[in-house]
């Protein structure tokens, strides 16, 4: 069993050494979502609140909402606790993941 250990933390090592040694072409969400760790269910859990706050800011946008500071809340009370939300927003929009929403996202971080 040792010998199994290690050859997974052997293989996970020269996986983080390739990620460093790669450079991703408009792939900053997928590279995040492995430097990160993230699960196949955890990315589904991002995308799935990515469509909710994206109803709700055309909801807002039909009320003439200017300020979508609470949407920005409800993003960052949500997102899984892996990822930063100024990194997760940048990472997005270069990939163009969302960009509406995290256009107006970016616009509340300080």
């Amino acid at each position: 069993m040792d010998e199994l250990y290690e050859r997974i933390l052997l293989l996970e090592y020269h996986q983080k050494l390739l990620l460093d040694m790669i450079q991703p072409v408009n792939k900053d969400f997928d590279l995040l979502i492995i430097k990160k760790r993230l699960a196949e269910k955890e990315v589904e859990e991002f995308f799935q609140l990515c469509e909710e706050l994206s109803a709700e800011m055309e909801k807002q946008k039909a009320e003439k909402f200017v300020f979508h500071f609470p949407l920005f809340k409800q993003f960052t009370s949500k997102l899984n606790g892996k990822l930063q939300p100024e990194e997760t927003i940048q990472a997005c929009l270069k990939q163009n993941i969302y960009p509406e929403l995290m256009k107006v996202l970016r616009l509340n971080i300080k």
